[in-house]
């Protein structure tokens, strides 16, 4: 990759993992779940919709607002929530490591939905790995309360949700340009959580830092990220792209440390590693230093996953 390339690379991977920090001095400055949701996924429309309009990104849309909806739903405002939830009761840098589970669960409805063809021994290798570290985080790391494992749970879910629509994603708006796909269902997402923002709105106007934080969290960490990795994408392919998803949790990790304080035990790093190499071994059915070979008719992981598993 271009230097310029390489530097846009570690900024993606920065704001995307500083995610979990911005909710995180969010939450405990009182800011209700779902106003943080609707308030980062505005903002990101904000961002997105103009450059969108701009590259001609938004034609088609009108005529597909069910499968976009359903699409905002699945993979935004539902993962968002889920992610925004569970961190309540769990560190940031946990929560970001539970995140890069997706690309596990990318693989599996791959292998329901195409067959054993996609069932190499390392990637299925990879699932037990991912599933081993997301046991040694939840039942060791988070000391194994009630509270901490369902908001595990929650992050593990909303992975899920992405790696669903993902695939919705490719089925069904295959055709439209993505960074027009995002924008509209940030701007949806956004308008899904108003009604319970509107229920349950925030005690009062967020302190300087949650309010900075929210800011940070809608334009940099979603907004201009996703402006950047499609860039990144154009510029230097998806396969590479693709790869932010598996830096941004070290970043995740390293903001929770050095910034709010949280533990980091040798549980944390076990659970990193065996979390990480695991979907990356699922997603690209082979060890880091081997090269991949193609196979007819089977996506890599830059082709089957979903960037806003990285995004959360």
């Amino acid at each position: 990759m271009s230097r310029r390339a390489w530097i846009l690379f570690a900024l993606l991977a920065g704001f995307w993992g500083a995610s979990y920090l911005f909710i995180k001095v969010a939450l405990e400055d009182g800011v209700p779940p779902a106003a943080i949701v609707c308030i980062r996924t505005g903002l990101a429309a904000l961002v997105l919709l103009p450059v969108a309009g701009r590259l001609g990104a938004l034609r088609g849309l009108g005529r597909r607002l069910g499968p976009v909806a359903l699409l905002a739903l699945v993979q935004v405002a539902a993962p968002f929530a889920l992610i925004t939830l569970g961190e309540r009761d769990l560190p940031s840098a946990l929560t970001g490591i539970l995140v890069a589970t997706a690309p596990i669960f990318t693989f599996l409805l791959a292998f329901v939905l195409r067959g054993e063809e996609r069932a190499g021994r390392a990637s299925l290798a990879g699932v037990a790995i991912g599933i081993v570290g997301v046991a040694v985080l939840l039942g060791v790391d988070s000391g194994g309360e009630s509270a901490a494992l369902v908001g595990g749970l929650m992050v593990v879910l909303a992975s899920l949700g992405y790696a669903v629509g993902a695939w919705y994603l490719k089925r069904n708006l295959a055709d439209i340009e993505p960074v027009g796909i995002v924008a509209a269902t940030m701007a949806a997402s956004a308008l899904m959580a108003a009604p319970f923002v509107a229920i349950d709105p925030p005690p009062a106007f967020p302190a300087l830092d949650a309010a900075g934080s929210l800011l940070a969290l809608g334009v940099l960490g979603t907004g201009v990220a996703f402006v950047i990795f499609y860039w990144l994408i154009a510029t230097e392919g998806p396969a590479r792209a693709s790869l932010v998803a598996y830096v941004a949790p070290g970043f995740s990790v390293v903001y929770g440390v050095t910034l709010l304080d949280e533990p980091f035990g040798p549980a944390t790093a076990a659970g990193l590693l065996l979390i990480v190499g695991g979907s990356w071994l699922a997603a690209e059915g082979r060890p880091p230093w081997r090269r991949r070979e193609p196979r007819e008719g089977v996506p890599t992981a830059a082709e089957a996953a979903t960037p806003d598993a990285a995004a959360a």
